[in-house]
């Protein structure tokens, strides 16, 4: 959402406020996606005002709408801290907080009160055919460094400014990246005891300030197991780990078997759409996978950081299986191709939407 927050509220830093206008266009903006795009479930990051959100998304049909935090404010009328959101137009029958595992933090050498960044939202949603599915929104901790070093307040030559805000640089960026490695264990372990209580399909969507392939958050797609039986290993790892939803599309798409190699792209997120049939439709049946369009640019550079995980449920190659995912979008001109009055107050992040069709 980049920074929802109504005036005449401040983000972070008094003189950081929408105006009017600014607003109106912000909100536009939001509405108009959601009227072209028409998604069942999505959700939302760096939300500040959680009541104006919830009343704009119910004018477009979301009848429900969750959040398990509020910001924090600073100083009257500057906030920070911002919080994650679901909304959807299947009914949210229970929703709730993931909660680490605090004795296995510790066993992890994390401190005995770790706590998420952000809370991660776990949302059960009566979706049609499937019933009740446990979908999680996440924003995983940046990689801006855990550190900031403070010049002003020390009398420090050139060069040593450079070289202490260089230690401060780097041993911050580790610390976020231990942080954020740390939340996506700590929520996979959850949803794993969470599935082996309800046997509920999952839905992991967010934003994930990383690439899933680097290694730092790769465990979120194992695909291997230790000294048990192939047989045992297939069965329990399709029942208990996710899939990349693009991965799972590209799959469909050229009539390939389930199987995500520990070299195989993954990413994707934000919204779910479903479809109650399927058409199958000559253009995907294509013979060489689709390039993955980047969500995020940040000067020369671009990287997927939005995703969405699907659990079995909708893998076409499982044999239970009862959704596909026949479609996959990154909507991104607001990135690549910017309209001043149009996109102005926009997000900074490609907004990831995958269609899952009933399977015949």
């Amino acid at each position: 959402m980049f920074n929802y927050l109504e005036p005449p509220n401040a983000f972070y830093e008094f003189e950081r406020i929408y105006s009017a206008a600014q607003w109106v266009k912000k909100q536009n903006w939001i509405t108009d996606y959601l009227r072209e795009y028409q998604p069942d479930i999505i959700g939302f990051q760096e939300v500040f005002s959680t009541e104006s959100l919830k009343e704009l998304v119910a004018a477009q049909g979301y009848d429900y709408f969750s959040v398990v935090a509020q910001p924090q404010v600073i100083d009257d009328f500057i906030y920070r801290s911002p919080v994650v959101a679901i909304a959807s137009r299947y009914p949210i029958v229970e929703v709730d907080a993931v909660k680490p595992d605090l004795e296995l933090a510790q066993t992890l050498g994390l401190s005995g009160d770790f706590s998420f960044s952000r809370k991660v939202i776990r949302a059960t949603i009566d979706v049609p055919h499937i019933g009740n599915c446990d979908c999680y929104v996440v924003h995983f901790k940046s990689k801006r460094s855990m550190i900031e070093f403070d010049d002003k307040s020390q009398s420090l030559s050139p060069e040593k400014t450079i070289i202490e805000s260089l230690k401060a640089q780097m041993a911050g960026g580790w610390g976020s990246t231990i942080q954020r490695g740390s939340e996506a264990t700590l929520l996979m372990i959850d949803m794993i005891a969470r599935r082996e209580a309800t046997g509920q399909p999952m839905i992991l969507m967010g934003d994930f300030n990383n690439n899933l392939t680097d290694g730092i958050l790769s465990h979120l797609l194992t695909n291997t197991l230790r000294f048990v039986s192939r047989i045992d290993r297939d069965a329990y790892l399709a029942k208990y780990c996710l899939n990349d939803a693009w991965d799972l599309f590209q799959k469909v798409l050229t009539n390939e078997p389930s199987d995500t190699g520990e070299d195989g792209e993954s990413e994707t997120t934000i919204a779910v759409k479903l479809e109650a049939t399927l058409e199958v439709r000559q253009e995907m049946k294509l013979t060489e996978k689709q390039v993955r369009k980047p969500t995020h640019y940040f000067g020369a550079s671009s990287s997927v950081l939005d995703y969405i995980l699907l659990s079995c449920e909708f893998d076409a190659s499982y044999h239970d299986s009862l959704y596909q995912v026949s479609d996959y979008d990154t909507y991104d001109r607001h990135l690549i191709n910017p309209i001043f009055d149009r996109d102005g107050e926009s997000t900074d992040h490609g907004i990831v939407l995958i269609t899952l069709t009933l399977r015949a």
